[in-house]
């Protein structure tokens, strides 16, 4: 799979949790482990937590931060939150279903 830039997240295409990552909810936010690299990684809001729990279950990473109540003002901050996390590993494109 290639890389992600962590600058850039299209925002259009489905995303999900890494099958080996799990989440830890806290006070702040979460903290994401990924089993496969030992990484941890911060989530520094519940509302970015919401975003990423909810990838799955939409069309298109938009379409979550929408129904986390992500405004267009917060999109930019989200928007490169989540091309973090994908370019950690933490969060993974969604393969179509066959």
């Amino acid at each position: 799979m290639p890389a992600v830039d962590e600058h850039e997240i299209d925002l259009a295409a489905a995303w999900r949790l890494n099958p080996q990552v799990t989440l830890r909810p806290e006070s702040f936010g979460a903290l994401a482990y990924h089993f496969g690299t030992r990484r941890l990684s911060f989530l520094k809001s519940r509302a970015l937590l919401a975003v990423v729990q909810r990838l799955a279950e939409y069309p298109d990473a938009l379409s979550a931060c929408r129904a986390a109540g992500v405004g267009e003002a917060e999109l930019p901050r989200y928007r490169s939150a989540l091309a973090t996390l994908a370019g950690s590993g933490m969060i993974v494109r969604q393969e179509a279903p066959r």
